[in-house]
């Protein structure tokens, strides 16, 4: 049953859980275990993540008309900063297989009982207002650039981004706001949700942790964001359709680079109550 807490975990501790250091080995590793969850059920997974594309076609739909074409790319590159929170069922269907339950793609729903559910939630809306202050800042560099009028076409809009210099300055600005915002997702994150369907730790401890992480393992946690971004780049180009097989083994690989990163409970350290 969850209970509110977020800043600690359910006995009012700030628990700290160790954190090793990883190698490109352990990368590779969690994208092979992530693509074995995913053939063990993929028809299951496709159907769970069809919403992904789903979604993304609307966002499409809805940008070019409501005379909005500049955002279809901040919609879509901004899906990397909700998915973590958007890979929640999927974390939840590899850890029920690690420990041999049953995996039905319903079982992704179990996470609603996670004694962990407000700290997860807590995260989640934080995740949902990066989201929203990355899509404010796009449409601010654009009309920085080139006014409150939108597009007038697709076709005009790309060839004013691709042949002039704002264009150009669109590209260079656009492209550095997106990756400190994929940054602060990749350091607050990267394993802070698998962290608290595994143990209730409290929100702060799973960002901390994830923060953790990433200092100790730069490089690769570094390579981990670029292997995400780029897969979701090529899970996006048709249509999107490609997010539906993409999704489930980022979000499985996830929870596998967790175990590898994180030492198990017995492991974890007790600061101080709060």
């Amino acid at each position: 049953m969850a209970s509110f807490h977020v800043m600690s975990d359910a006995r009012g501790m700030h628990v700290q859980p160790k954190v090793r250091r990883i190698t490109t080995a352990d990368l590779k590793d969690a994208l092979r275990l992530g693509v074995e969850d995913f053939w063990a059920k993929p028809s299951h997974y496709v159907f769970l993540c069809l919403i992904y594309p789903i979604v993304g076609l609307i966002l499409t739909r809805w940008s070019s008309g409501s005379n909005a074409i500049q955002l279809v790319y901040p919609l879509m590159s901004g899906f990397a900063l909700v998915g973590p929170f958007a890979a929640l069922g999927l974390y939840e269907i590899s850890r029920r297989r690690e420990l041999g339950m049953n995996t039905s793609w319903r079982r992704a729903l179990d996470i609603r009982h996670s004694p962990a559910l407000f700290s997860i939630a807590a995260i989640g809306f934080m995740l949902l207002v990066l989201f929203l202050l990355w899509i404010y800042t796009a449409q601010a560099i654009y009309t920085g650039l080139f006014g409150s009028q939108s597009p007038a076409s697709v076709g005009g809009f790309l060839r004013e981004v691709l042949t002039t210099s704002r264009g150009w300055m669109l590209i260079l600005l656009g492209n550095a706001a997106g990756f400190v915002f994929a940054v602060i997702v990749l350091a607050t994150t990267v394993v802070a949700f698998p962290l608290l369907l595994d143990r209730d730790v409290g929100a702060v401890s799973a960002i901390e942790t994830s923060a953790r992480a990433v200092i100790k393992n730069p490089l690769q946690m570094a390579l981990w964001g670029l292997t995400v971004a780029v897969l979701l780049v090529i899970g996006s180009i048709p249509l999107f359709a490609g997010l539906a097989v993409v999704v489930p083994i980022l979000g499985h690989a996830t929870w596998h680079l967790y175990r590898r990163t994180v030492e198990p409970e017995r492991a974890q350290q007790v600061r101080r109550p709060m």
